[in-house]
């Protein structure tokens, strides 16, 4: 009799432990996702110039004013080293220094010696709920969610400056481990 009762036991206690627990919906994908934003945020970059600078003409001269906004932000530092004034001409000559502050270090991805890559755009989930939750087999799902854009002052620097959109949508992929559980896959 107590045998019995003991391989029941194990046998429900066995049926138990082994239930799948691969379920998920789609208020857990989108905590997900959130999750894995926050710990990898996504972002649009660009190459930025800076160091000694030479500006003449009046296309020049716009790409000085991208440079004196960020100066009046606290991004960068402006120092004027020789401006050349050309005897009745519209063109003249300005070679400015062009240093990176503090401030510019948070959004500042990799520096070389008068180049760096900074974020331009910065993407930050719309909603909490996705757009689009697709579970494609029991271990397998989709999950598309809407990321607004946000940018950053170095925006004007991007080549593509001029977007059509405030957003964009990306899918990505979960994953059910055993071990860890639901995954989001780069």
């Amino acid at each position: 009799m107590k045998n019995r009762f003991l391989i029941i036991l194990s046998l429900f206690v066995i049926a138990v432990g082994c239930k799948n627990v691969a379920t998920i919906n789609e208020k857990e994908a989108g905590e997900k996702i959130t999750d894995y934003l926050k710990a990898n945020p996504e972002y649009k970059t660009a190459r930025f110039s800076f160091g000694e600078m030479k500006f003449n003409s009046e296309k020049d001269m716009k790409e000085l004013e991208k440079y004196r906004q960020l100066a009046d932000e606290g991004y960068v530092s402006l120092s004027l080293q020789s401006a050349k004034k050309k005897f009745l001409s519209k063109d003249s000559s300005y070679v400015f220094q062009i240093r990176l502050t503090d401030k510019a270090s948070e959004l500042v991805l990799k520096q070389d010696d008068d180049r760096a890559t900074v974020k331009v755009v910065q993407y930050e989930l719309a909603s909490e709920k996705p757009v689009d939750f697709n579970r494609i087999n029991d271990n397998n799902a989709k999950v598309t969610v809407s990321l607004k854009k946000i940018n950053t002052p170095f925006a004007p620097f991007q080549k593509n400056a001029s977007e059509n959109s405030n957003f964009i949508t990306k899918t990505y992929r979960l994953k059910f481990d055993k071990e860890e559980g639901w995954k989001v896959l780069k």
